[in-house]
């Protein structure tokens, strides 16, 4: 199964603020908000969601290709990516802009305040997927992940125009769009990806209920943070899959791509959507507990023994025959 992800690509600048948000915040003055946070540490690290996704993926030791735009400093995360199982062939690179960057800045509570700069990645909007699908020998699926939005929107109308199956993961970007252009993404959708406060929001923009959504999308999944995962499907009883538990928490940043690469994998491999989800899951938490979206290394026999710890052996069994982690 050839999956190419479109989205992002990112250097992350990750702060933390060892005091809580909430306290800094006065309700009577919140129109005229002005904070400055002293933090305690800064990391630079790489990251963007279709990169994080792909990494994910890569780690399973599923190869993907991802599509984005970069700028010229690009070259030293590009054989990051390779190095990990990524196909980067298909990446544009600007003349004119760098790489995008993420600012963040997380408090004790694992509240984030933060602030993207698109740079080359507004230049999206000008990649075509189809010289993709011919560069590889055809597409089964399609990541649409934060972009630029012109971007989200033209691979959406393209999957839809050439028949291919395309995944929307809206996310940050869903604050961003107004109604009518939710509807145009996410419509026809094999896969919906959202988390409980996106869920929300997109049936607010859209104007549809969540039964309407599922009459439009194939299957929609939404992570609940360490309630787990919910998945729901048209005519079918909803499935609750609980999430791995953590040993500690370092940093949330990408934890979400770092579950689509495990479910896009499993997927990949023909497992049904519980197992799926289950895969998705444990590797969430190593991403939870690594200091940044791409800091994680997976080891196949530690994988397979977290995953039969929370989902059984049974789940370890069908899921050892298909992973081919780098590392043993």
């Amino acid at each position: 199964m050839r999956i190419a992800v479109t989205g992002s690509i990112a250097t992350d600048h990750l702060m933390s603020f060892p005091g809580k948000f909430t306290d800094q915040l006065m309700p009577d003055q919140l129109d005229r908000v002005s904070l400055s946070f002293l933090v305690d540490e800064l990391k630079i690290r790489r990251g963007g969601i279709a990169a994080n996704i792909c990494f994910a993926m890569g780690s399973l030791g599923k190869a993907s290709f991802l599509v984005g735009s970069v700028g010229d400093d690009f070259a030293d995360y590009r054989s990051w990516l390779e190095r990990h199982h990524v196909d980067t062939g298909s990446v544009r690179v600007s003349q004119l802009h760098h790489t995008a960057r993420f600012l963040c800045t997380t408090d004790q509570d694992q509240n984030q305040i933060a602030t993207f700069y698109a740079g080359a990645m507004s230049e999206a909007r000008e990649i075509e997927l189809q010289p993709v699908a011919d560069r590889v020998g055809g597409l089964d699926l399609v990541v649409v992940s934060p972009n630029d939005p012109e971007a989200m929107l033209r691979h959406t109308d393209e999957c839809r125009t050439r028949g291919i199956p395309f995944a929307a993961d809206p996310s940050q970007q869903l604050a961003r769009m107004d109604g009518a252009d939710v509807r145009r993404l996410i419509d026809g959708a094999a896969y919906l990806f959202t988390n409980e406060y996106e869920r929300a929001l997109c049936e607010e923009k859209t104007g549809w209920s969540g039964e309407e959504i599922l009459d439009r999308v194939g299957i929609r999944l939404t992570t609940l943070g360490a309630k787990g995962v919910a998945i729901d499907r048209k005519g079918e009883e909803g499935v609750h899959v609980p999430a791995a538990p953590v040993t500690e928490v370092a940093d949330p940043t990408g934890v979400g791509d770092a579950f689509r690469g495990g479910f896009l994998t499993a997927t990949a491999w023909g497992l049904p959507l519980e197992r799926a989800a289950q895969v998705g899951n444990v590797i969430a938490a190593y991403g939870l507990e690594a200091a940044g979206p791409q800091e994680y290394t997976l080891g196949k026999r530690a994988f397979l023994d977290r995953l039969a710890t929370v989902y059984g052996s049974e789940s370890a069994a069908e899921v050892d025959s298909h992973l081919t982690c780098p590392n043993p």
